[in-house]
């Protein structure tokens, strides 16, 4: 192989420029003087928001292009990218490339599970303590001025129920357990109750409502699939804990948006943290605005001051496997669809 060419679509997560981070390729050319790397950040970002008037230039970076490293897909990427092999993503989850020409292709797509553990975590770990500390209304009473004494909770002793075991469920069951909760998850690759690393019981997916009748918190981290679609909706909701919150740091499309609405209204559970959403960004006429027992925030719980390097880190981790012809990490099946 005389030369790997890089292109790198991901721009820096800084809003003043819409290049890519100039330490992240430093950091892929340092990997192997094979690697040729050119930065198509902004002309790729450009065309993602509508704007087509240096399509040419593009072009030519895609038809020069063996690997990409992206946020997102320029349109008809596989058609104007003869040479493509692979793709590095920088997110975790790949839902958003399902319906594109590059799912449909055979090129491989890697993502960078692992990286958002530590930040979704902590993130899930924050919520239930907002929740448990009643904050909300600490932060409604600083805006009206009012001074008076509420209740509060503890998380030792509680209950949390994690759906899905993958690398942010173990955290959060760990950090869960140096909280002195008890835990209790779910796994699809589960076929009986046992037990697992910082979990006090882990069942098989079937019986995911035998652990949303006993958690007084349940947090979401399965990957968007068909099959997890939705798969928190009414049925599921009510067989929650009338004092129970949602978690979800997953996907919105994981619950069913009106069910838990109505449940919400009809207080058959206490509340929800919602990192994601149905419809991102939330349309101002949700009524999930209006609830004072329900936490928002714009998805961004996987965010960290240093992400972009953190991605970066396993790209060349991955960078290094593919010039030594090793299996590359996070490998997206396809059929699983993650």
């Amino acid at each position: 192989m005389k030369s790997l060419n890089v292109l790198v679509v991901t721009p820096a997560f800084d809003r003043s420029t819409q290049h890519a981070d100039k330490d992240c390729l430093r950091l892929i050319r340092a990997v192997d003087p094979k690697i040729k790397v050119k930065d198509g950040a902004a002309l790729a970002m450009a065309e993602i928001n509508g704007d087509n008037s240096q399509k040419k230039k593009l072009d030519a970076l895609l038809a020069w292009a063996d690997v990409i490293f992206a946020l997102m897909a320029p349109p008809d990427t596989i058609a104007r990218a003869p040479r493509l092999k692979w793709i590095q993503v920088i997110s975790a989850g790949v839902d958003r490339w399902i319906d594109t020409d590059v799912w449909r292709s055979r090129v491989i797509l890697t993502g960078v599970s692992g990286i958002h553990a530590t930040p979704i975590g902590e993130f899930a770990m924050a919520l239930m303590l907002l929740f448990a500390k009643n904050a909300p209304l600490g932060f409604q009473m600083m805006r009206t001025k009012d001074w008076e004494r509420y209740p509060t909770q503890t998380l030792r002793g509680k209950t949390v129920g994690i759906v899905g075991l993958g690398h942010i469920g173990r955290e959060v069951a760990r950090l869960s357990k140096a909280f002195g909760m008890k835990v209790i998850a779910t796994r699809r690759s589960v076929s009986a109750p046992g037990k697992a690393r910082n979990v006090d019981l882990l069942l098989p997916q079937s019986r995911m409502k035998r652990m949303l009748a006993v958690s007084d918190y349940v947090v979401l981290s399965v990957p968007l699939m068909p099959e997890t679609r939705h798969i928190i909706g009414e049925a599921e909701l009510n067989a929650m804990r009338s004092t129970a919150r949602l978690i979800n740091i997953g996907r919105g499309r994981l619950v069913d948006e009106e069910a838990l609405i109505r449940a919400l209204d009809k207080k058959v559970i206490a509340g929800a943290g919602l990192d994601v959403t149905y419809t991102e960004s939330l349309p101002k006429e949700s009524p999930l605005w209006r609830f004072e027992n329900v936490i928002l925030s714009p998805h961004i719980s996987g965010s960290r001051e240093d992400y972009v390097l953190h991605a970066t880190a396993m790209f060349c981790e991955n960078l290094r496997r593919y010039l030594d012809g090793k299996r590359l990490l996070n490998v997206v099946d396809r059929k699983r669809g993650y």
